[in-house]
């Protein structure tokens, strides 16, 4: 084979520095990106700092740092008894008892019923530090409980991911169904949460024809939810599985960036509630991309 010449060299080189431009520019848009994921993670009410979940009973729920209480208070922070929750379907009220020192939405609390995070922003309880809030999964209710001093948040260094490869950035087909049809999707506390599907995403990787079937969240702000499992749930990432967003289909197709693939909040916290991945898109293939399993516990 011939010696290119210091010439021809320099023509390679010059042809083939757009491309090295372009990997090097989407490698440092998905790291720009993934360094705002772990700001919003650290974030004071960020995952890191969910210290507790409390279901709530038909009728009075004792709230208060004394043994015994429906919702325990850290000590210190909270009056023995502090007030009550009282459940009546699916209206939770709340009576603080006086001189609580709570705050509701960042005034001095007063009985009122609170909205949960089904409907929109829930309605914010706060005493010190500790804040927390009314959640509704399925037909049940529960308190979230919140604090920025968690060791979680305080030892939290970065969550581990596969190097960026911008072959795992896929381009898919959707093809949309005659009308969306609706979902059950199990989550890992035993309830379930009812999903919308527009759709499946079609693709080939490795060889393979690939179908997932994207859920849609909230319709007034739409945009694609997948829920994945992959050969390396069981070596490398979280054994649960994985989410991934991305934007609504244009001209039929859709952008799949794996290297965004992230860890669900189960990951993180025992508190939260997640979502499972459906059965259809538990994957016969291994996606090393994205988020690692952070091994919190």
């Amino acid at each position: 084979m011939p010696m290119r010449t210091p010439h021809v060299l320099a023509i390679s080189l010059i042809l083939s520095a757009p491309a090295l431009c372009a990997q090097d520019a989407y490698r440092a848009s998905v790291d720009a990106w993934h360094a705002q994921r772990e700001a919003r993670l650290a974030a004071e009410d960020g995952w890191l700092t969910l210290i507790g979940r409390d279901w709530l009973n038909p009728g009075e729920n004792a709230l208060g740092s004394a043994p015994g209480s429906t919702v325990l208070l850290p000590e210190g922070l909270s009056l023995p008894k502090a007030g009550l929750f009282l459940v009546e379907g699916t209206t939770v009220r709340f009576k603080p008892f006086p001189g609580s020192g709570l705050l509701l939405n960042g005034k001095p609390a007063v009985e009122a019923v609170l909205k949960s995070d089904a409907e929109g922003q829930p309605d914010l309880l706060q005493a010190g530090r500790v804040s927390f809030y009314v959640i509704r999964r399925g037909d049940r209710l529960g308190i979230r409980m919140k604090d920025p001093e968690t060791p979680a948040r305080k030892a939290f260094h970065g969550v581990p991911r596969y190097p960026v490869d911008a072959a795992w950035r896929i381009e898919a087909d959707f093809i949309p169904y005659d009308k969306p049809q609706t979902r059950t999707i199990a989550t890992v506390i035993g309830t379930t949460e009812t999903m919308s599907s527009p759709g499946l995403l079609r693709f080939k990787m490795g060889g393979r024809d690939i179908t997932l079937e994207p859920m849609v969240e909230d319709p007034e702000h739409p945009e694609l939810f997948i829920l994945f499992k992959d050969g390396t749930s069981t070596h490398g990432t979280y054994p649960a599985g994985r989410f991934l967003y991305a934007d609504m289909p244009k001209n039929g197709k859709v952008i799949l960036d794996f290297n965004r693939a992230i860890n669900p909040p189960c990951a993180f916290s025992m508190f939260a509630t997640c979502p499972l991945p459906p059965r259809q898109n538990h994957l016969a293939i291994d996606v090393p991309a994205g988020e690692k399993n952070p091994g919190l516990h």
